[in-house]
């Protein structure tokens, strides 16, 4: 394996273990950080060797997590706890439907597009390159600059998007029955 498909393989598993943290930390609503390195990181078998450095990773990925504003750390009786925030819980709930599309992924083709266009301003283009890069990593199929297409049903991720980028007015979502000269796009999806 190449120095490049390695550093790849490494920022996926730092992704992994974020999202299993700020998971954790969801589903317990707030959770003391010394608790969290065994059980989290037993979830994902074995992140990369042995016990005792599960905690100093679980520690590591609590730490960017709050960089980003995802967690928060509160301290009771002398004990260090985080606490997912709100922008926590809005990252988890796109984690969650981008995982569910994958599964939809999996199911028979309805015969219909799912297409997504947008005019976000000038001014607000970090918001439009969010929604870019989301829809990107999502699955989506980028047809023209600002037209996006996905062969299931991905309305939840969209109205999730449009609410949390603030957005709402700027982004359409379309059912298509046919697209003209669409076999390109069914073999991207392996679909047809």
């Amino acid at each position: 394996m190449g120095k490049l498909e390695e550093e790849a393989r490494w920022d996926r598993r730092k992704g992994y273990l974020q999202d299993a943290v700020l998971g954790t930390v969801a589903v317990a609503g707030i959770l003391a950080v010394a608790m969290i390195a065994p059980n989290t990181l037993q979830l994902l078998g074995g992140m990369g060797g042995r016990k005792r450095r599960f905690g100093e990773q679980a520690r590591t990925a609590l730490g960017r997590l709050a960089d980003k504003g995802l967690v928060t750390f509160e301290k009771r009786d002398g004990k260090s706890f985080a606490r997912i925030t709100l922008a926590g819980q809005k990252e988890l709930a796109l984690q969650e439907q981008m995982a569910a599309l994958r599964i939809k992924k999996r199911k028979r083709w309805d015969k219909r597009y799912r297409v997504v266009i947008f005019d976000v301003p000038e001014h607000r283009r970090a918001i439009r390159n969010s929604l870019r890069n989301t829809m990107r990593s999502a699955g989506f199929l980028q047809l023209q600059q600002s037209v996006w297409v996905y062969p299931h049903d991905c309305e939840d991720l969209i109205a999730l998007l449009k609410a949390d980028l603030h957005i709402g007015k700027d982004v359409l979502y379309l059912i298509v029955e046919k697209i003209e000269r669409d076999a390109w796009i069914k073999k991207h999806f392996g679909i047809g």
